[in-house]
Order: structure tokens, then C-alpha cells, then sequence
């Protein structure tokens, strides 16, 4: 079983850590939207964390589902996971390189969670901090040695589409959103192709970026608390959280878990799934049609 550790880490944290611990393995998990056409890869090639592997949410990933980077069944998150070096043992640190200081991380944090390793931390301030504190950049990698990694799948802290839909009458559950407001409320277009912004009938709008300080920390734990209470999240009450493609959801997973909330559900699917099945009165749009 691995052992429990804190959700985030300070930048000064980590560079003592990997002095003084010796199972503890950085992953750059930086993803970006298509259409910035910024290469996560080859950038961690070029400048990343001393020590770290790269982490590609678009390689371990269900490939048989037409949905970008959704749960890869346990053997496959299993074997990248040993392939990156990481046992049960293991203390995982991820980070992302982007500009809002946490953007793919949050993501990866509850994979592993998901996958029954509580022993992972987020690096708080991502890559942007840890240069910005004059920490170094490399641009050499060191493959880790192949290890054996068992996962088991928490499948209570998954929602499908079907668990939504049946929400909608049931109302077990709070629904939270974490795109941007423009594209919850339909003003904004979607970034993907052949998808509408709109939101889930009943849903509540809290954008990933919110929980997010201007220096790219998350907020403290009594401003994340105000933020839910503003917003009308109950944080005593099961909470389900999407955007998307369920990767900036995490955020709003990661926010609830330094609440307390130790039981926040994932919609995997997320708006891409759900514009493309959803009956047209369960897209709530402002402007429903105008932005294909």
C-alpha cells in the first residue's frame, strides 16, 4: 500500500527532497490543447525538472475510445506507470510547464489516485515557479529503470454519462464545471471541432483557473473554501467535477481534497462527450448555434 502524502509541495520541498529520498520520481506531465500547437514533448526535452520523466496523458490513455486521453483500463496504467521507475513505494511528483503554473498536473495528481496510489503530490507553482526561483533546467534524460507497478482502480471516483443523465432527476450529486464561464455559458466557442460551448442542465460554473493565485500557486485552503461556498458547492455533499476532456477538472478535485472532501468523482467524458450524446434540452446555451 503506498503511503499517504500531502497534495502539494513547495519548489523548495522538492529540491531537498530528491537529496534526501530516494524513491522519489518527478514527472513533467505538460499537455497542451491542439490548437496551440506547442509540443509537450519535445519541450521537456529541451528544459524540464533535473531528474524528471515525461508523462503523455495522449499515451496512457483508453486508445479504443474515440474520447481524447480517457482512463486507460488497470494493466495499462500498470506497465507506464513501471516504466517510468515507479513501484508502491514511491513518493510521485508531478508538474506541468504551463503558463498558469498548473494546468495537465492536476490531471495526473488524480490518476494515481484513482489508481490506488495516494503517494503523489503536485509540485505547487509548476515549472514556472521552479524557474523563477533560479532552480536549475536540464536537457539531458536518463530513462528510469523498467519496474513492476499494481494499480487498482477506484471506480466510485468515476461518473459516465449515463451516471449524468441519471443525475439530472436523481440529483445525488453536485455537478461542477471547470471551463471557462464563456464557454459554460455558450458564449465562447469550443476549442475542439464540431462541438458547442453550453453547459449540463443544473451544473455549476467554477473555472479551473480560479482556484489558481496570479503567481500560479494554488489559493489557500480557507480562499479555495470561500470560492466552493460563493459558488454554491455544498463541500459536505458528493461533488462531480468536468471540463472538457477531464483534465482541468482535477483542478477543481485537487481544490475539494485540500477542503476535506475526499470523495470528488471525475466525468471522464466530459462536455465532449456529453454535447455529442445529450439531447438539445440538455445543452443549456446563451448562444446555442453560433459558433459552427
Amino acid at each position: 500500500m503506498a503511503l499517504q502524502a500531502r497534495a502539494l509541495v513547495t519548489s523548495k520541498w522538492l529540491a531537498e527532497a530528491v537529496k534526501v529520498q530516494a524513491k522519489v520520481r518527478i514527472l513533467d506531465t505538460s499537455w497542451y490543447l491542439p490548437k496551440l500547437k506547442r509540443n509537450a514533448k519535445s519541450e521537456f526535452k529541451k528544459r524540464h525538472i533535473p531528474g524528471a520523466a515525461f508523462f503523455d496523458i495522449d499515451q496512457c490513455c483508453d486508445k479504443t475510445s474515440p474520447l481524447d486521453h480517457m482512463l486507460p483500463p488497470e494493466r495499462i496504467f500498470a506497465d507506464y506507470a513501471g516504466n517510468l521507475g515507479i513501484e508502491s513505494d514511491t513518493h510521485v511528483v508531478v508538474y506541468d510547464a504551463s503558463e498558469f503554473g498548473a494546468f495537465s498536473a492536476p490531471r495526473v495528481w488524480w490518476m494515481f489516485r484513482v489508481f490506488g496510489h495516494s503517494a503523489v503530490s503536485l509540485l505547487n507553482g509548476g515549472l514556472r515557479n521552479w524557474e523563477l526561483e533560479g532552480r536549475p533546467v536540464y536537457d539531458k534524460y536518463v530513462r528510469p529503470a523498467p519496474t513492476e507497478f499494481k494499480a487498482s482502480l477506484n471506480r466510485s471516483w468515476i461518473k459516465t454519462y449515463e451516471d449524468i443523465l441519471d443525475n439530472l432527476d436523481t440529483k445525488r450529486f453536485q455537478v461542477i464545471d471547470a471551463r471557462p464561464t464563456g464557454r459554460f455559458k455558450g458564449l465562447d466557442p469550443e476549442p475542439r471541432d464540431n462541438t458547442e460551448p453550453g453547459h449540463i442542465p443544473g451544473s455549476i460554473s467554477v473555472p479551473f483557473h480560479s482556484f489558481l493565485s496570479p503567481s500560479g500557486h494554488f489559493l489557500p485552503k480557507e480562499q479555495l473554501q470561500a470560492l466552493f461556498a460563493r459558488a454554491g458547492v455544498d463541500l459536505s455533499h458528493p461533488l462531480c467535477v468536468l471540463c472538457g476532456s477531464a483534465v482541468t477538472a482535477c483542478h477543481v478535485a485537487l481544490a475539494a481534497h485540500e477542503c476535506g472532501h475526499q470523495g470528488v468523482s471525475v466525468y471522464d467524458g466530459g462536455w465532449s462527450e456529453w454535447y455529442t450524446r445529450a439531447v438539445p434540452e440538455h445543452v443549456i446555451s446563451e448562444g446555442r448555434g453560433k459558433h459552427l
